[in-house]
């Protein structure tokens, strides 16, 4: 049996919704409760964040309006009730809150608000009680990240045209490096968000983040090839365009090993299997070998790459897969009709047999 006013218990009695019990716990330890009637643990919760979290209207109203509990209290991440109602999608508890007065534009740690974390979810009738209540869509996070970028991570689009009728230029944020939400929902796969961005939204063809990446450079490095077709044929997004270091999105899909996507580029669309990136004149297979991706070594060698192209500094695959002691790929490749194979694998080829011996030697032979 729990000694009365046991945080523990209490809390446990919230997150199962058991308010008469709570009744009866909180009124025999009346007298041992602190003034900010905590929960233990590192969040500092308190017990109107947990019935804010677990969606309990009845004790939310219990603990405001019996115990005169703050619906301001903040845990140590700054979370207030409102931000955990607003998360897990309760909008009973959203509608309690803000018409006890709420702060809807709160901040929690990293500058997110309430309509941040709801649109993280996909529950639209939160987030309409929170723009209803005043909340603005167009504030950012410390990211630079708004409300509309993260509904576009997640993808759901009856929200993101929401947010557009109630906030027209929604659409026109980028984060703290320049990423667009087209290049979010890209990255994340989210075909009928991206349908939504390009139908209702002006992004330029080809948009760069600070590092130079567009959105169809991600939509292939992360593998979405139905995305990448779309942004080809609603966005003309351009298959050649480059990075900040030279590299296309063939390249890119070698790094992050997305098969299907380098075959859809170099088989449907026709890009250079062998191109090299213009800052360091790797090909795609350098940079696979030098990833240890093996079953895209073998798919780029499949569609015509040269095993024996060399970059600036006369390596071909074989080295920096060997540099990255990437063993499966180095015998592969060395095994592969390398041309020079010998001379390429003089040293190489024994630093590969050490690397198997039990003493562990390898490794260190190869850094």
């Amino acid at each position: 049996m729990a000694p009365p006013g046991d945080l523990r218990h209490l809390c446990r009695l919230v997150q199962e919704g058991r308010l008469h019990a709570l009744q009866e716990e909180l009124q025999a330890a009346e007298g041992c409760l602190g003034p900010a009637r905590g929960c233990p643990g590192p969040a500092g919760d308190t017990l109107l964040h947990c019935a804010a979290r677990h969606g309990h209207r009845d004790i939310l109203a219990y603990l405001v309006e019996v115990w005169g509990m703050d619906i301001e209290v903040a845990n140590r991440d700054y979370k207030r009730p409102l931000h955990e109602a607003a998360s897990m999608g309760h909008p009973d508890c959203v509608r309690y809150l803000l018409g006890c007065g709420a702060a809807v534009d709160c901040l929690k740690k990293a500058d997110w608000t309430p309509l941040m974390m709801a649109c993280t979810g996909k529950d639209l009738e939160v987030i309409q009680e929170l723009v209803e209540h005043g909340a603005n869509p167009l504030l950012k996070n410390k990211d630079g990240w708004s409300s509309f970028h993260i509904a576009s991570r997640e993808g759901h689009p009856q929200i993101l045209w929401y947010l557009l009728t109630v906030c027209p230029d929604a659409w026109k944020t980028e984060s703290k490096i320049r990423r667009t939400p087209l290049h979010t929902a890209a990255m994340h796969g989210c075909l009928e968000a991206v349908e939504v961005l390009l139908e209702r939204c002006q992004y330029e063809p080809d948009c760069r983040d600070n590092c130079g990446v567009t959105p169809f450079m991600d939509a292939i490095q992360c593998g979405h090839i139905e995305v990448a077709k779309l942004l080809l044929e609603k966005h003309k997004a351009c298959i050649s365009a480059r990075d900040s270091l030279g590299a296309q999105a063939v390249h890119r899909a070698a790094v992050t090993g997305q098969n299907a996507a380098i075959r859809f580029l170099v088989s449907d669309l026709g890009v250079d299997v062998d191109v090299r990136a213009t800052s360091t004149h790797l090909t795609p297979l350098h940079y696979a070998a030098k990833e240890g991706h093996k079953s895209t070594i073998q798919t780029l060698l499949s569609l015509g790459a040269d095993i024996n192209s060399k970059d600036e500094r006369n390596r071909t695959a074989l080295h920096l897969a060997c540099a990255g002691q990437h063993l499966a790929c180095a015998e592969f490749l060395s095994q592969s009709g390398l041309k020079d194979s010998a001379d390429v694998t003089g040293t190489l080829a024994r630093q590969l047999a050490k690397s198997r011996h039990p003493s562990g030697l390898g490794h260190s032979a190869l850094a």
